[in-house]
């Protein structure tokens, strides 16, 4: 009954934070079912078939970590009375449930998932239709080797429309439980665009997200201190956007570019987001200085995208060659390039060498993202365009930086757009947003990495009750991300910093 209880808790507090635009449908339901725990139904001539369990998240041969929330799923069958299900570990261990849909006790999932670390969980699963038990063939998730120490995700959720501002927010939610927390929403900042939340390397104390709007500006979180930047400048014409931190938390890569967007009728596609102008550049944190290079800022040349390589050395990026926008946007492709940084002199490399000649392969490359362990580069590839979050085709790749040799993430890709890819701590966890599901909204996934560079069949982020969830969704998840520790931000000085302007500091040109 415990468990019962805390639904209704958990559900108030989800509605709590996203202030009432969750509704309570089933609460008259979960009253009822207190009250039927107390004699729980015995499956009795039950029939058996030949098939699995059409369910809702397909968990079905997925691979997850010990001590992840609980995989909560239920029937797609609607017309289902009740589930009985039961969930016995290869290594020992078993769990009992029955209800309208699986919510498993945390404490006892975490506890047999941790029991059966580098084994299964066998989970058979009888269902109630028409006063008649039905039992499917039973399926396994695979509980992994790899660890998944860090806290949780961040990310912003933002409606998929095409509007200046908005609702929208940036979220961190709990790995382990399903407790989500607002990290800053649209409500502290009305009327601004704010961009996803970057860490350096999953920490929760080194982290920035920009603003878009009237009061646009970068606000950078480092240890204790919270500044808020103008990074705009004469030489620069651009506020900073795509953003990734140097392991020293010395510098920050950023891209500057004039975003503009292009919409199709009678066209499978929806929108198409493009750049007229962008460079790369690099702000020292402790000068508030910008580092500029003439490789990185070519009038002829678009480049987006910034990525430190772990031990700072190098600095990855995208580069196209400069096209007619919009007539030309077929075009455009993005080439994976990278130059050599100098940590401890503040400067650039000479020469920019091509990973990957986009023109060449008649393909786009975006998005770079190298694992912490140094060993591998994770990007997108799509058949034009910079923006793969719009491209049914834009599918998730790794390079071994070792060899140099790449090949796609069969087992994590989909027929619909996967991009914003991020690697958790230990380099074995991979978070992305896909829109394989239903190709409106992006949805969290999560899969894991092996030492050859081979990923798992990915799950979808759990939920307490994943199909209301998901079906009352109306936002996308924008750029997940891995944190190593609970991000704590002081969302009234941040927002004080933002809407008064307080202590905004102006970027210099070093």
């Amino acid at each position: 009954m415990r468990h019962l209880i805390n639904i209704g808790f958990k559900r108030f507090q989800e509605v709590s934070r996203r202030g009432f635009r969750r509704v309570f449908k089933n609460s008259l339901f979960i009253l009822m079912l207190i009250a039927f725990t107390a004699c729980q139904v015995t499956p009795e001539d039950v029939r058996h078939v030949a098939q699995q369990p059409d369910i809702f998240p397909d968990y079905i041969g997925v691979t997850i970590p010990a001590e992840i929330a609980p995989m909560n799923f239920e029937m797609q069958d609607e017309d289902i009375e009740l589930m009985d299900i039961t969930v016995k570990g290869s290594k020992g261990g078993e769990m009992h449930f029955q209800g309208e849909y699986a919510d498993f006790d945390a404490e006892e999932w975490h506890a047999l998932t941790k029991a059966n670390k580098g084994g299964q969980l066998n989970f058979t699963v009888c269902v109630l239709k028409d006063g008649k038990w039905i039992q499917y063939e039973d399926f396994e998730i695979n509980v992994s080797d790899y660890p998944l120490d860090d806290f949780g995700l961040t990310y912003r959720l933002i409606a998929p429309g095409y509007e200046v501002g908005g609702d929208m927010g940036i979220y961190q939610r709990d790995l382990h439980s399903f407790d989500e927390y607002a990290l800053i929403e649209s409500l502290n900042t009305p009327g601004q665009c704010m961009n996803c939340h970057t860490a350096n390397q999953c920490r929760a104390d080194q982290f920035l997200f920009h603003l878009r709007g009237e009061k646009s500006g970068t606000m950078l979180q480092n240890g204790d201190n919270l500044t808020w930047l103008n990074t705009m400048t004469d030489s620069t014409m651009a506020n900073c956007s795509y953003s990734y931190w140097h392991p020293s938390g010395h510098y920050v890569a950023s891209s500057i570019n004039k975003i503009y967007q292009l919409f199709y009728t009678g066209n499978k596609r929806r929108i198409e987001v493009f750049d007229t102008m962008s460079d790369v550049l690099v702000i020292d944190t402790r000068t508030n200085e910008l580092i500029l290079n003439p490789l990185l800022q070519q009038n002829e040349w678009l480049e987006t995208y910034p990525a430190f390589s772990p031990d700072g050395r190098t600095l990855y990026f995208c580069s196209a060659k400069a096209q007619n926008l919009p007539d030309d946007i077929y075009n455009i492709r993005y080439s994976l390039c990278q130059i050599a940084f100098d940590a401890e002199k503040g400067c650039y490399g000479t020469q920019v060498d091509t990973l990957l000649n986009a023109e060449r392969d008649s393909l786009s490359y975006t998005f770079p993202r190298p694992s912490y362990d140094g060993k591998w580069l994770m990007y997108d590839v799509c058949a034009f365009g910079n923006f793969p979050t719009n491209h049914p085709e834009s599918d998730i790749w790794l390079m071994n930086l070792k060899t140099g040799q790449t090949h796609p993430l069969k087992e994590a890709n989909s027929d619909d757009a996967d991009s914003y890819h991020s690697w958790s701590s230990n380099s074995h966890w991979i978070v992305f947003s896909s829109r394989r599901d239903g190709g409106v909204y992006n949805k969290a996934y999560i899969a894991s990495i092996d030492n050859e560079g081979r990923a798992t069949k990915p799950f979808l982020l759990p939920q307490r009750h994943p199909k209301q969830y998901y079906d009352e969704l109306l936002e996308s998840y924008n750029c997940p991300d891995f944190t190593h520790e609970k991000v704590e931000l002081d969302v009234r000085k941040a927002s004080d910093k933002i809407m008064h302007g307080k202590d905004k500091q102006q970027v210099t040109i070093r």
